[in-house]
């Protein structure tokens, strides 16, 4: 949850792209990021890969205007409105990215080569086409924000009861290293994005970071198996919370594109 998924990156760097907000170059090289390359594969018109820069502009040839996000989890599909293909693909990738104005999604399929030490991530974003449909169970921003507010304090108060939250070397290193990114200004979405969505997702990241530290610390206090229980009946619905609220965020620019057509 702590990470930022790679279709946010391409969601929203690809809709600072498609509003002329950025160039190409510099949307590409925020898409990738860390990894050694993006190839997009199955695009209309094409025989073989392509590179994200013609990629994205064959995308918006075809009517895409903009992009969503779609962060599924088993039992919740988040953000997708299928067909059954692209919905099962997505919830085997985990996230999504969902054209707006025209019937194709992106699935991306990660690989790694290389020796030790020198590993590099490839990644190829598979084409497939999507139902035109409103997606499942994606919050407004003002919706999104009501309920992580309300799950922070829920998991600040869940992992305080079972003796899980911020303690030990392991934890305190995590959260120095969340602060220290937050204070070299790092900037959590793309231009073009409204204030309220960077607060949207800063928050999200913070109760990922919460239900982060709770899983990576073992059982904590919760000694007995229906504490443990007990700890994964608790954090469930505030890792949904943040994953609905990350969605919010990152399809704030579909949302606000929406309110201006009513």
């Amino acid at each position: 949850m702590l990470s930022e998924p790679r279709s946010g990156r391409l969601t929203a760097w690809g809709n600072a792209l498609l509003a002329g907000l950025v160039s190409p170059d510099d949307a590409v090289l925020a898409i990738v990021g860390d990894d050694a390359v993006h190839r997009v594969e199955g695009l209309p018109g094409e025989s073989g890969p392509v590179g994200l820069t013609l990629a994205l502009g064959r995308l918006r040839s075809l009517g895409a205007g903009a992009l969503r996000v779609a962060l599924p989890a088993p039992g919740h599909p988040l953000g997708l409105s299928g067909p059954p293909e692209f919905n099962a693909r997505a919830m085997d990738a985990e996230e999504a990215v969902v054209c707006h104005g025209a019937a194709y999604g992106l699935v991306p399929e990660v690989s790694e080569a290389g020796p030790d030490g020198d590993v590099h991530v490839e990644v190829v974003w598979h084409v497939l086409p999507v139902r035109v449909a409103p997606p499942a169970d994606v919050p407004s921003l003002g919706e999104a924000e009501r309920e992580l507010a309300d799950a922070l304090r829920e998991a600040t108060a869940v992992l305080s009861r079972l003796d899980v939250a911020g303690s030990g070397p392991v934890a305190e290193a995590a959260i120095d290293a969340y602060r220290a990114r937050a204070e070299r200004g790092r900037e959590v979405l793309a231009p073009g994005y409204p204030g309220r969505a960077v607060r949207v997702l800063e928050m999200a990241q913070r109760v990922g970071l919460l239900i982060s530290l709770a899983y990576d610390n073992g059982h904590g206090g919760a000694v007995s198996a229906s504490e443990m229980d007990a700890r994964q009946a608790a954090l469930r619905p505030v890792e949904r919370t943040a994953r609905r609220a990350q969605v919010a965020a990152y399809n704030a620019v579909v949302e606000e594109r929406e309110k201006g057509m009513r």
